[in-house]
C-alpha cells in the first residue's frame, strides 16, 4: 500500500533491486556506485523476498514483519520458561505497545531484522545460562550474534549478558548453571560461522580480486563504518542525556510505569535473582555502550526493549492493580486520542498544525481532509475505549488502542501521504512532462528519486563530487541532446543551463526538483566552470535522515 520512503528504506530497496536485475549479490550498489556503509545482508534478505512474491511494495517490507513476529515469538518463550504463560503474555503485549517497537516494525529498515537477531541469541544465552546447561542453545546465540554483526555491527552485543552472568556467578558458585567445560569454546567458531555468511564470501574475493576499489569498499565499511564511527561519529552527534528522552518518549506507554518499575527492579537485583540481574545488567551494558559514542539515533538502543519487556512483565499484573498505574495509562489513552481528534480536525478543516506542515512538505491540501479522517475516526474510536473500559480494564484499553493506532497509520495515513513521502508524485510529473521516448539522467539525486524512475534513470555517481557530475551529465547529454534530460536539485543547478529552458517540475522530501532538457545545457560551459557549482548531495544528505 506504499513505496518504500526515506531516509533509509529506498538506498536499501535499490541495492537488492540491483542485485536481483545484475545477479552481482556480493557487493550493494547505490545507482552506479558501491554502497559501502551497511553491510549486504538485510539487502540479501530484500532481495530473496522479492525472488520468492515477485513485487518490490510487497517485499520490501515483509523482512521487518517477520522479524518483529520472531522477536514477540522470542519474548513470550523466554518469558514462559523464566516464569509462566501468564507473564508470558504480558511480556509480549508490553513489547508490542510500545511505540518504537510498532513503528520499526513498520518501516524496513535494518534494525528490526537486527532486533531478532540479538533477540534470538538473547534467547540463546539466557536459556544456556539460567535454564541449562544447553550447550546447543549458546552455539545457536552464537551464531545469531555473528549474523546480527554482519547485518549491522553491533549484532555482538547479546554476548555481553556474559559479564553480569560471570558477576553473579562469582558471588553464587553453587548455583546450578554451566559451569567449567571445554564445551563453552563454542563460543567462538559459532559466531564467527555467523559471520563468515558476509565475511566469508567478501575475503574470498578480495584474495582473488586485487581491484582498488573492492578495497577501499572493504577497508570503508569494515573500519570506517564500525570502529570510526563509533568513536569519532561524524553526524547525528547529540549529547550523553540523549538516550533518556528516547526512552521517554519512544518507548510510550511502557515509559510512564517506569517510576514503578525501577524501585521493584532495584529491589529484585539486590535478592540476587539472576533473572533480573542478567536482563538488566545487559540492558544497562548496552545502555552504556551507545552513550559512550557521540553519535547516536534512537534506533540504536532497540535492542533493549524486549529484555526490559521480559523483566517488567511479571510486575505488570500487580502494577495494574494500583489505582496511580491506572490513571496514568488512562490519561495516555486520553491524551492520544485527544491529540489526534485536534490534528484531525485541523486536516479536515484545513487549518493549523496539519496545514502548516502540509505546505512545509509540499504536500496537495486537498489530501489532508482523507488523512484528517482518519485521525478524527482513531481519536473517536480511542475515547470508546476509554469510556467502556475505564480504569477497571485500562490496560487492555492500551492494547487495543495501540491495534487502532497502526491500523490507522498503515490503513490510512501512509497511503495518503506515499506519493510525497516516496516522490513518486514528482517523478510521475517528470515521466509525464519529458514522454515515454526520452532519458532521463540524475544529478545532486536522492535515492527515492532513482528507485522510482522506470526504466532506472541514468545517474553519475551519487557521493562523487557535484561538478564531476555535471562533466559526465553534459558528456552524456552531448550524444543525444534532443532526447535526454537532466533531474536536478535546485541547489546543485548548473550556471550553464539556460534558465529560460529549465522546468521547475515540484518539490518532494524539502527539496525541490527541476528539469533540464539536453539542448538547455552549455557543454563548453560545463568544462570551464568544473568544480564551481556547489555542493549537491553532501549539502542535503541530512535532510532526508
Amino acid at each position: 500500500m506504499r513505496s518504500p520512503q526515506p531516509p533509509d528504506e529506498p538506498r536499501f530497496v535499490l541495492a537488492a533491486r540491483h542485485m536481483v536485475e545484475t545477479g552481482q549479490w556480493l557487493l550493494p550498489h547505490r545507482g552506479s556506485e558501491l554502497y559501502a556503509e551497511k553491510p549486504p545482508t538485510f539487502m540479501w534478505i530484500q532481495a530473496g523476498t522479492y525472488k520468492l512474491l515477485g513485487s518490490w511494495n510487497l517485499s520490501f517490507l515483509v523482512p521487518s514483519l517477520l522479524a518483529a513476529l520472531l522477536t514477540l515469538w522470542l519474548t513470550w518463550d523466554m518469558s514462559r520458561r523464566l516464569w509462566n504463560r501468564q507473564v508470558a503474555r504480558y511480556a509480549v503485549l508490553g513489547l508490542f505497545v510500545c511505540i518504537q517497537f510498532g513503528l520499526m516494525a513498520k518501516r524496513a529498515q535494518i534494525d528490526m531484522v537486527l532486533l531478532g537477531m540479538t533477540t534470538l541469541a538473547l534467547w540463546g544465552l539466557m536459556r544456556h545460562l539460567l535454564l541449562g546447561p544447553n550447550w546447543g542453545a549458546l552455539a545457536l546465540a552464537a551464531f545469531a550474534a555473528g549474523v546480527g554483526t554482519v547485518t549491522k555491527g553491533v549484532g555482538f552485543l547479546p554476548l555481553l549478558i556474559l559479564l553480569p552472568w560471570l558477576a553473579w556467578r562469582w558471588r553464587h558458585p553453587q548455583a546450578p548453571g554451566p559451569g567449567r567445560s571445554w564445551a563453552w569454546w563454542l563460543l567462538l567458531p559459532a559466531f564467527l560461522a555467523g559471520t563468515a555468511v558476509w565475511l566469508g564470501p567478501l575475503a574470498i574475493a578480495l584474495l582473488k580480486n586485487p581491484d582498488p576499489g573492492l578495497q577501499a569498499y572493504a577497508h570503508e565499511l569494515l573500519f570506517k563504518q564500525t570502529g570510526t564511527r563509533y568513536a569519532n561519529a561524524w553526524h547525528h552527534t547529540q549529547p550523553a542525556w540523549y538516550y533518556l528522552q528516547v526512552m521517554i518518549t519512544l518507548w510510550l506507554p511502557g515509559s510512564l510505569l517506569l517510576p514503578w518499575l525501577l524501585p521493584a527492579w532495584w529491589r529484585r537485583c539486590r535478592r540476587a535473582d539472576p533473572r533480573y540481574v542478567l536482563l538488566l545488567g545487559w540492558a544497562l551494558l548496552v545502555l552504556l555502550f551507545f552513550t559512550a559514542s557521540p553519535g547516536k539515533r534512537e534506533v540504536y538502543i532497540l535492542p533493549m526493549l524486549p529484555a526490559l519487556a521480559v523483566a517488567a512483565a511479571p510486575l505488570l499484573p500487580g502494577l495494574l492493580r494500583r489505582a496511580g498505574v491506572r490513571w496514568v495509562l488512562l490519561l495516555y489513552v486520553l491524551v492520544l486520542a485527544v491529540a489526534t481528534l485536534v490534528v484531525g480536525y485541523g486536516a479536515v478543516h484545513g487549518d493549523g498544525w496539519a496545514q502548516r506542515n502540509a505546505v512545509k512538505r509540499a504536500i496537495d491540501l486537498w489530501v489532508l481532509p482523507r488523512v484528517g479522517w482518519w485521525l478524527v475516526g482513531f481519536g473517536a474510536a480511542t475515547l470508546v475505549l476509554a469510556v467502556v473500559l475505564r480504569l477497571r480494564r485500562v490496560g487492555l484499553a492500551v492494547v487495543l488502542t495501540t491495534v487502532l493506532l497502526w491500523t490507522m497509520y498503515g490503513l490510512g495515513a501512509m497511503p495518503a501521504l506515499d506519493p510525497y513521502s516516496s516522490a513518486s508524485l514528482v517523478m510521475d510529473k517528470a515521466r509525464d512532462r519529458i514522454g515515454p521516448d526520452a532519458e532521463l539522467g540524475m544529478v545532486a539525486w536522492r535515492e527515492q528519486n532513482l528507485l522510482q524512475t522506470d526504466p532506472q534513470a541514468t545517474d553519475f555517481g551519487f557521493k562523487r563530487p557535484v561538478g564531476e557530475q555535471w562533466e559526465a551529465a553534459a558528456r552524456w547529454v552531448a550524444e543525444a541532446p534532443t532526447r535526454r534530460w537532466l533531474f536536478v536539485l535546485d541547489a546543485a543547478m548548473s550556471p550553464c543551463a539556460d534558465k529560460a529552458q529549465v522546468i521547475d517540475i515540484g518539490s518532494a522530501n524539502r527539496n525541490n526538483w527541476q528539469l533540464v532538457p539536453g539542448t538547455a545545457l552549455d557543454a563548453a560551459c560545463i568544462a570551464r566552470t568544473h568544480g564551481v557549482v556547489p555542493s549537491g548531495n553532501a549539502a542535503v544528505e541530512d535532510n532526508n535522515d
